[in-house]
């Protein structure tokens, strides 16, 4: 926390902090995966670059360069002593310096937290619905930027999928087209290629997002970044979700009506496979993505 290393029950923050009332705090999810004796955080400046544009498009004054967060974060899993899948979470925050909405010239803090972390999702696949509640768009604030705030979004969303007996959401934005997740970026697969939805839908650009791309062009799969119809995620091949925390999450319903025969189809199952090696440092074409710990 802002340079100190404190333990975890002493990390807290005043009642009063401008982030808890207002939610103007910029985060990061990063994983680091076990090899071996190693762990390796996955495309670590990549994460800590996207915080710093978060922090630009919301006038958060970030005191800390990318090396400084790069090295923060590796110094936080290996205190932690971690050997094992974990969760990596950057935050910046605007603390106490008054009340009111315009924080100019209060503290604006950072943390770096890390601890144990397997699946997001359980079991092998997920039941999606498509949600009442539109994605938050540049015209209300900015996809682009990680904002606690914007997160009450995602948060609706989520909360009426489960209350509905399903495992995820999927936003359309306010033109009717597909969006994400209430987390994930989303594909569908489509003649053997994948489809995305672009920027223009939206979405956060996704790190992992960019990874299956890269992956999937190495195998010789086309991805095509276009508007998504809703009605395209019922009759296409494939769905998945990806992102740091799900990974590659293969969908197998939208809307009760199933996908891939409610199992994983073959390219999902490719990507996810090249993906999982990629992450623990068993393909070297992608190791430059890799920061090791130890």
């Amino acid at each position: 926390m802002d340079g100190t290393f404190v333990p975890w029950k002493d990390a807290n923050v005043h009642v009063m902090s401008h982030a808890l009332h207002y939610g103007t705090a910029a985060f990061e999810g990063i994983r680091a995966y076990p090899s071996g004796r190693q762990m390796y955080v996955f495309r670590l400046p990549e994460h800590l670059k996207r915080l710093v544009n978060s922090c630009k498009i919301f006038g958060f004054d970030l005191k800390y360069s990318v090396e400084e967060m790069r090295k923060a974060t590796v110094e936080t899993v290996k205190r932690n002593d971690l050997h094992e899948k974990c969760y990596v979470r950057p935050l910046v925050y605007i603390g106490f310096g008054g009340m009111g909405i315009n924080f100019t010239g209060f503290p604006v803090h950072m943390a770096v937290l890390a601890y144990p972390f397997e699946k997001y999702f359980k079991g092998d696949g997920v039941a999606a619905m498509v949600s009442t509640w539109r994605r938050t768009s540049d015209q209300t604030g900015s996809p682009l930027a990680k904002i606690s705030g914007q997160y009450t979004n995602s948060v609706l969303g989520k909360m009426e999928a489960v209350k509905h007996g399903f495992d995820e959401c999927i936003l359309l934005d306010l033109q009717g087209r597909v969006s994400e997740g209430s987390g994930e970026n989303i594909f569908l697969v489509e003649d053997g290629k994948l489809v995305t939805p672009s920027v223009a839908s939206s979405i956060l650009e996704g790190i992992t997002r960019f990874s299956v791309i890269k992956i999937a062009a190495d195998m010789g799969i086309a991805t095509v970044e276009r508007d998504v119809s809703r009605s395209e995620l019922y009759v296409a091949d494939e769905v998945f979700f990806s992102g740091t925390a799900a990974e590659i999450t293969p969908i197998t319903s939208v809307d009760r009506r199933n996908v891939s025969d409610r199992k994983e189809g073959p390219i999902t199952a490719k990507i996810r496979a090249a993906y999982m090696k990629a992450v623990a440092g068993e393909d070297p074409r992608y190791t430059p993505w890799l920061t090791a710990v130890y």
